[in-house]
């Protein structure tokens, strides 16, 4: 700031002023200030000014498993736009299902005064999410509930959701449908398998346990796992995937082996329409996980911080069937 002023042949605090808008200068002044920011490259320190005043850094964390999934992008866009409506910005890490690189972008974030983060947790226990280890820094689970530490959540409706699309392979006359899914130690993976189940349950069907493949968790993963069920000596006329990548990865086994497998799927994806095999997906807005997870923590961060914390809150977003192809 002192450059500009010596450039602009004004003092330090002219400048400062005029950067923010203050003071009674003369537009030639103002003109001769800005001039100089220009030339100069100046660029004020926010987060040096943000210590000086006391105050947060301004931005916000988002923490999520795994960016090449679409959901996280579309949940990170929602986030966004609440935290621009409120003046912050958000920065975004990537933990690759890893807890210890979890607690480390967390404790991160903390270290450099974000005024809050969401967290899309790894683990199955989200203790160094607690209050005792992040200080101030409010947090707001998304995708999961939280596990060993009290925390406003929102959550996609995966019970509700598994259980709606099972049952329209049900429906459609399928009578036995395998599974790909996550490992059962996920939240997400569990509850829609839990709502695979009850379809068949609700249908006085029991689903074949040797049709469960309970592991993948990337599209050349599940392909290998499609394809192990598409060759056996009996095999599911219809398969019900967990994640978008996993119902990817199905339809290029079944593409590969030419067969006229029905799929269905949590999660919609571009193209789904466009496919040569029946395909019923369970479609959400990512975007409002994000939104809503972004308000939830915008309450937070304005909460006075002498008043004791209120209690956790969950929201559920709801889910619907899609189906394309016949």
């Amino acid at each position: 700031m002192r450059d500009v002023a010596a450039r602009a042949g004004v003092s330090a605090m002219t400048v400062s002023r005029i950067l923010k808008g203050e003071g009674r200068a003369t537009q030639e002044t103002r003109e001769r200030v800005l001039a100089a920011v220009r030339d100069l490259g100046y660029r004020r320190n926010e987060a040096a000014r943000n210590l000086r005043l006391g105050r947060a850094s301004g931005m916000i964390g988002l923490v999520v498993t795994n960016l090449a999934n679409p959901f996280y992008s579309r949940l990170a866009l929602g986030a966004e736009q609440v935290a621009q409506e409120h003046g912050l910005r958000l920065v975004v890490g990537n933990t690759a299902e890893q807890v210890d690189r979890e607690r480390e972008l967390a404790g991160d974030l903390v270290a450099r005064r974000a005024d809050g983060m969401i967290v899309v947790p790894a683990g199955a226990s989200h203790a160094h999410l607690r209050p005792e280890r992040l200080g101030s820094t409010p947090v707001v689970l998304a995708a999961r509930p939280p596990s060993g530490v009290d925390a406003d959540c929102v959550l996609v409706d995966d019970f509700g959701g598994a259980r709606a699309a099972t049952a329209q392979l049900i429906a459609d006359g399928h009578r036995s449908i395998g599974f790909l899914g996550n490992p059962p130690t996920a939240y997400t993976g569990a509850e829609r398998f839990r709502g695979y189940w009850a379809a068949h349950e609700e249908a006085d069907l029991t689903p074949r346990e040797t049709w469960t493949r309970r592991g993948p968790n990337d599209i050349a993963g599940a392909e290998a796992a499609a394809l192990e069920l598409l060759t056996g000596d009996v095999t599911p006329t219809a398969l019900f995937c967990t994640n978008n990548r996993l119902t990817i990865g199905a339809y290029r086994a079944v593409r590969r082996l030419g067969v006229r497998t029905a799929l269905a799927g949590f999660d919609d994806f571009e193209l789904a329409d466009l496919l040569d095999v029946p395909v019923t997906v369970v479609s959400y807005d990512a975007d409002e996980i994000g939104r809503r997870a972004a308000r939830l923590l915008m309450d937070r961060i304005a909460e006075d911080s002498g008043a004791p914390p209120g209690p956790p809150r969950r929201t559920v977003v709801p889910t619907t069937v899609v189906r394309y192809g016949s």
